[in-house]
């Protein structure tokens, strides 16, 4: 014996997704309200304020679906411009923040420090990857976005094994010491679009991603 479970079959049909004919468009609510209008009971007349009411919000929910459409639009061509604008930072160098440095077989590491007014002294400090002081120097002093290079020597003069390794900058006035923000040149090797914020990101040939907003300077 079959078993019938009217509940559910309603649940199920009301569950389901309007389909594109079962929508009421504008113009077929235009076509009921003249229609309700045109059989209404002339000893109790409808109120015309209610459907004027329910056509403003029904134009309401139209304009802002209309209004989600030009935004999409519009986004998509905000990224499309971004990709266009980051295409043309491949191949060239960018100044970014870091902490870490990649020592080439053969040449210098080229960087910068940002120097707070009324730093007195500024050293530079380059360790392993076992977190040993290597290479310790100082660098100008002036206020501002001063650049200096690793020449890829150690302490001794001798020179480092081509590798990562780890900066950092330390400003020293009135006898107290802070941490100094390092910026090192890299290049850019291509550029992608953040998945969740939509923002350019620069892939770079030692510092690997990096958001456009944090570059200082390209050149």
């Amino acid at each position: 014996m079959y078993s019938v479970d009217p509940l559910g079959s309603s649940t199920n049909a009301a569950s389901r997704p309007a389909s594109a004919a079962d929508q009421l468009g504008q113009k077929d609510f235009l076509k009921l309200m003249m229609a309700q209008f045109s059989n209404q009971d002339p000893f109790k007349p409808m109120d015309a304020t209610q459907f004027l009411g329910q056509l403003a919000q029904f134009s309401t929910v139209n304009g802002i679906s209309g209004m989600q459409g030009s935004l999409a639009t519009l986004v998509d061509s905000f990224k499309s411009d971004q990709m266009l604008s980051g295409a043309m930072l491949v191949g060239r160098e960018v100044l970014v923040p870091t902490a870490t440095v990649a020592l080439p077989a053969s040449g210098a590491v080229n960087c910068a420090v940002d120097v707070p007014e009324g730093t007195q002294q500024v050293v530079i400090g380059i360790k392993d990857s076992a977190g040993q002081l290597v290479r310790q120097f100082s660098v100008p002093a002036d206020a501002g976005t001063n650049e200096f290079a690793w020449d890829g020597n150690l302490q001794d003069g001798t020179r480092a094994t081509a590798g990562p390794y780890s900066i950092e900058a330390v400003g020293i006035t009135a006898g107290k010491s802070s941490s100094l923000q390092v910026l090192v040149s890299d290049k850019v090797g291509s550029v992608t679009l953040d998945p969740t914020t939509s923002n350019l990101v620069l892939n770079t040939a030692t510092q690997g991603t990096v958001p456009l907003a944090a570059v200082r300077r390209i050149s």
